[in-house]
Order: structure tokens, then C-alpha cells, then sequence
């Protein structure tokens, strides 16, 4: 048994982005514990969270409205690691690991989206 929701790639994919930004964001400096390394963590469990409020019991212009919230959390995310690289919280290749993730799920978001009648 499971929820309509968990079968969704999106769905599935985001859960994975936001443990591995979880993960990433425990090495920014304690300083950073109430701004960036909180923000990035709440932006990008907002993505998940979004897409799964939306999928419950709401109305298909409902649902691509919380769709569109998500692909803004992810936004958001994208900034966060802009700043962390730039504060060299994270190297080089740890931006454009999680970047190349986000910049593939925004995609597929938006494909998503676009298909909701």
C-alpha cells in the first residue's frame, strides 16, 4: 500500500535531493546554523513536501499550484548553493554535483507541471 503521491519520479527524486542536501549542508560552519545551513534545509524539504500536500485530495489547477510552489523551493535551493560555493562552504565539484541534480529535477518538475491538465 502506498500513497498516490510516492510513485510519483518527481516525488522520489526530490526525497533523495533533500537528504543529500541535508547531508552537504552539516559541513557549513556552526555561524551558519540559523541562516544558510537552516534556509537550504527548509527550502529543499519544502520541495518534497509540496509536491505530496498537492497530490492529496485537491483539484488538478490545485495541484499544479503546489507544483509550482515546489519548482520555487528548488529555486531557492539552486541560490543557497550559489552562496555556499561562494562562501567556500562547498567545493567546486559538490556545487556541480548538487547543481546538475537540481537543474535535472527542475526539469522534470516543469515537464510534470505542463501535463496537469
Amino acid at each position: 500500500m502506498e500513497f498516490k503521491f510516492e510513485k510519483l519520479v518527481i516525488w522520489q527524486k526530490a526525497m533523495e535531493f533533500g537528504e543529500s542536501i541535508n547531508k552537504l549542508s552539516r559541513n557549513f560552519p556552526k555561524e551558519e546554523i540559523y541562516n544558510l545551513s537552516s534556509q537550504i534545509r527548509r527550502a529543499v524539504d519544502s520541495i518534497a513536501l509540496n509536491i505530496s500536500e498537492g497530490s492529496i485530495g485537491q483539484t488538478n489547477p490545485e495541484f499544479k499550484k503546489f507544483i509550482g510552489y515546489s519548482i520555487r523551493s528548488l529555486a531557492e535551493v539552486v541560490t543557497c548553493l550559489h552562496k555556499a560555493k561562494r562562501r567556500e562552504y562547498i567545493s567546486e565539484e559538490e556545487f556541480r554535483i548538487h547543481y546538475e541534480f537540481a537543474f535535472n529535477l527542475m526539469n522534470m518538475m516543469v515537464a510534470f507541471k505542463d501535463k496537469i491538465k
